[in-house]
């Protein structure tokens, strides 16, 4: 079913030697999937391995990153331009750092659509592609993973009075370990709820004999 699949590999046709992608399926047609993918901050913030410091448009279409990317324990501070297409998707063209450019393709995939991510590194010499090893970004597995399981949750929740603002403002915002904190009080809080739900219900049933 589309948004239960993990994302998977395959071969985009602008993919070169040079390049790394990830597909991630999406349970909505491809103008749905293109309308929420025009939220590049969130975008970008769903990666699990970026830890932010500056994320600032600059211009009508550009903006200026700077953040950890722990994935390969890199400092990023870069500029890119958004450029349309192609169809409903889009490129983010890099002023600097090692990656050339992120291409997010957005094609019909089985009752929904499916995002590609391709990271391309080409126009480099070899030489410096081997200087510069330390700079490829590995996070792009994780990234794929962490949308899919973003749609899914904008799938189920986002109905839901005050979730959509939650996950803007306060989510967003948050470091990724801070979300993992987050998640794991959550948990912790329903468990507790549930084991006093389960002792009223042993003083109730007691009170009643």
């Amino acid at each position: 079913m589309p948004g239960v699949e993990p994302p998977v590999a395959t071969t985009p046709p602008t993919a070169t030697e040079d390049a790394a992608w990830v597909t991630v399926p999406a349970p909505w047609p491809p103008a749905e999937l293109a309308r929420l993918c025009t939220d590049l901050e969130m975008l970008w913030r769903i990666n699990p391995y970026y830890c932010f410091r500056k994320f600032a448009q600059t211009g009508p279409d550009r903006f200026r990153v700077e953040f950890d990317n722990h994935s390969n324990n890199q400092a990023v501070a870069v500029e890119f331009e958004r450029i349309a297409g192609p169809g409903s998707g889009f490129a983010l063209h890099y002023h600097g750092g090692l990656k050339r450019r992120t291409l997010f393709t957005i094609e019909p995939f089985e009752g929904g659509s499916r995002l590609t991510l391709l990271d391309d590194y080409a126009g480099w010499p070899e030489a410096e592609r081997q200087a510069r090893l330390a700079e490829v970004d590995k996070s792009l597995t994780a990234w794929g993973e962490a949308l899919r399981i973003y749609f899914l949750r904008w799938r189920r929740w986002s109905w839901l009075p005050g979730w959509r603002w939650y996950l803007r403002r306060v989510w967003a915002p948050m470091q990724p370990s801070s979300r993992r904190i987050v998640w794991w009080i959550f948990l912790i809080s329903v468990a507790e709820f549930a084991f006093f739900l389960f002792v009223l219900l042993i003083y109730l049933i007691e009170q009643g004999r």
